[in-house]
C-alpha cells in the first residue's frame, strides 16, 4: 500500500506542475470553453474559461505508469489504450465547443458508434486476452459468467462512460467524484492483491486531484470530454478487472444520479406530453435552479460520493 499511496502522491505533484504550462497552452491557443446557450442564464461568466484540462490529468497518468507500472504488466495497456481512444474523441468533440467555432461538438449518434465500438474492443479484450468473466457478488462470492460476460462488459463500459461524462457540469463536480470512486476501487484492487491495479488506480487519483487544484471553484480549467470520456472508460475497466463492476452504482452513485436524472426527465416528458420531474436535468442544473450554490451542490455531491465509496468497500470486503 505505501507504494502505491506514494505514487499517488507523485502523480498529484505532477499533475499540479503541469496544470500551469497546460493551461497557458490552451489559452495561447484559444482552446477556451463556449457555455451552451441552455444553462448560460447561470453559467454565462464561464464562457472563455480553457477547456480541454482532462489532457493534464491523462499525460500525467501516461508517464507515471510508464514509468513505475508498465514493466511486464500487459494488462495495464488496455487501459491505456482506452485512455488513447477516448482522447481522440474527447478532442475533436472539445475543439468543436470552443468559442472560436460555431459547431457543438460531434454528433451524438457519431460519438455513441464509437463509444459502441470501443466499449466491444474492450469487453472482448478482457474476456479473450486477459480471460476475465466473472463477477463479484458480495456474500455469494465470485460467479462465472462465461460468454454472457461480453455483452455484460460492453453494457457497463459504455454506460459508465455516459455517466461519467454526463456528471460532467460544475467546477470540481466530476473530478471529485471521480478522484473518490478510483480510490475505492484501489482500495478493493489492493485487498485482491491485484497491486499493479491497485496503483493505476492512486496514480488515477492522484492525477485528477493535482486537476482539481485548477478546478475547484472558480475554476481556471474545464476537463471536456478529452477528460470525462477517458476517466469514464478507464473507471469502468478498473471495476471489471475487480470482478466488482456490480458495486459501481454504489461505488459512482453520483453518475447515476446524473445520468438517472437525465433518463427519466426524457421519459417522464414523452410519457406525458411535456411535463417535467425535474427543473433541468442533469440533476446538478435541478439543485442550481431552485437555489443551492454551486459550492453547496458540489460539496454535498462529493459527501454522496464518498458515503458510496464507503458501503461498496464494506461490500466488496464481504466476498
Amino acid at each position: 500500500m505505501l507504494e502505491a499511496l506514494t505514487i499517488g502522491s507523485i502523480a498529484f505533484l505532477l499533475s499540479v506542475i503541469l496544470g500551469k504550462p497546460i493551461i497557458s497552452m490552451l489559452i495561447k491557443y484559444n482552446i477556451l470553453k463556449k457555455v451552451s446557450d441552455e444553462i448560460a442564464e447561470n453559467h454565462s461568466g464561464k464562457t472563455g474559461t480553457p477547456t480541454m484540462g482532462g489532457l493534464q490529468i491523462l499525460l500525467t497518468v501516461l508517464i507515471i505508469t510508464g514509468i513505475f507500472n508498465l514493466e511486464n504488466r500487459l494488462s495495464i495497456l488496455l487501459p491505456f489504450f482506452a485512455i488513447f481512444s477516448c482522447l481522440i474523441i474527447g478532442f475533436i468533440d472539445d475543439l468543436r465547443t470552443t468559442t472560436s467555432n460555431a459547431n457543438d461538438g460531434l454528433s451524438w449518434k457519431i460519438k455513441m458508434f464509437v463509444l459502441i465500438m470501443l466499449s466491444l474492443s474492450i469487453a472482448i479484450i478482457l474476456h479473450f486476452q486477459l480471460e476475465v468473466q466473472s463477477i463479484n457478488v458480495p456474500i455469494l462470492g465470485q460467479i462465472s459468467l462465461n460468454y454472457y460476460y461480453l455483452p455484460i462488459a460492453m453494457l457497463v463500459v459504455f454506460l459508465t462512460t455516459i455517466s461519467v461524462a454526463i456528471t460532467d457540469g460544475l467546477d470540481g463536480l466530476l473530478a471529485g467524484n471521480a478522484a473518490i470512486a478510483f480510490a475505492a476501487f484501489a482500495i478493493i484492487a489492493y485487498v485482491q492483491e491485484q497491486f499493479y491495479l491497485a496503483i493505476f488506480s492512486f496514480t488515477m487519483v492522484g492525477a485528477i486531484l493535482g486537476f482539481l487544484w485548477y478546478n475547484a471553484y472558480p475554476a481556471k480549467v474545464f476537463m471536456g470530454e478529452t477528460g470525462a470520456l477517458p476517466i469514464g472508460v478507464t473507471l469502468a475497466i478498473v471495476s471489471l478487472m475487480t470482478g466488482h463492476w456490480l458495486l459501481l452504482p454504489i461505488i459512482g452513485i453520483v453518475f447515476l444520479l446524473e445520468a438517472g436524472s437525465a433518463v427519466l426527465q426524457v421519459l417522464y416528458f414523452k410519457i406525458t406530453s411535456g411535463k417535467r420531474i425535474f427543473k433541468m436535468t442533469p440533476l446538478h442544473h435541478h439543485f442550481e435552479i431552485v437555489g443551492w450554490s454551486e459550492n453547496q451542490i458540489v460539496i454535498r455531491f462529493w459527501l454522496i460520493g464518498l458515503i458510496g465509496a464507503i458501503v461498496g468497500i464494506a461490500l466488496a470486503i464481504t466476498v
